[in-house]
């Protein structure tokens, strides 16, 4: 079993924010498979399905971005998982909107939610996918301003398909392993 996690933050004020694409690709995945993250246990929300023949476990921590590792330590530890059977889905200011970026492990890159999971799970292992939601050309901005600001208009075309393309590489992950996954879509 696979525990696909997508970060974000609980609550209609935070909806259709930058920071919650991790949120938005659960839902998106949650949709093809057929299947509703909506059992809550262990502070998050949750679904199981099945890709290929591998179940996976969809959930959307409901503990607020910062604390993401009490509820992620939780739900592994309770399905008797380890880290190497985690996947994070997460935004990132570094990588131009849309871009992805599928790593085998790595740091928080300053990312708070990351770093919360880094930290209850004791771990840097474990599988993470980045979705680009770039910055503000103004030096001087705001990142957590920004990071929580609403989509507009022009954003939504962009986030639809990257959105898109993040479930299809989840779906490469779970099939093929983050070393294949990462040659396919880290070049798009």
């Amino acid at each position: 079993m696979k525990l696909i996690v997508g970060l974000g933050n609980p609550g209609r004020e935070y909806a259709g924010t930058r920071h919650n694409i991790g949120f938005m690709v659960i839902d998106r995945l949650a949709h093809k498979l057929g299947i509703k993250v909506g059992r809550k246990k262990f502070k998050a929300l949750f679904g199981q399905a099945q890709i290929g023949s591998k179940k996976v476990l969809l959930a959307k921590p409901q503990t607020y971005m910062n604390l993401s590792g009490q509820a992620v330590s939780a739900l592994l530890r309770w399905h008797k998982l380890g880290p190497a059977d985690l996947i994070v889905v997460f935004d990132d200011m570094d990588l131009p909107p849309g871009k992805l970026r599928i790593r085998p492990g790595g740091g928080s890159g300053g990312h708070k939610g990351m770093e919360s999971i880094i930290i209850s799970l004791g771990t840097e292992g474990f599988a993470r996918l980045r979705i680009g939601v770039g910055k503000p050309m103004d030096p001087n901005f705001d990142g957590a301003g920004y990071v929580l600001s609403r989509l507009g208009e022009e954003d939504i075309k962009t986030y639809t398909q990257s959105v898109n393309l993040a479930v299809e590489a989840i779906y490469s992950v779970i099939d093929v392993g983050v070393e294949k996954a990462m040659n396919e879509y880290n070049r798009k």
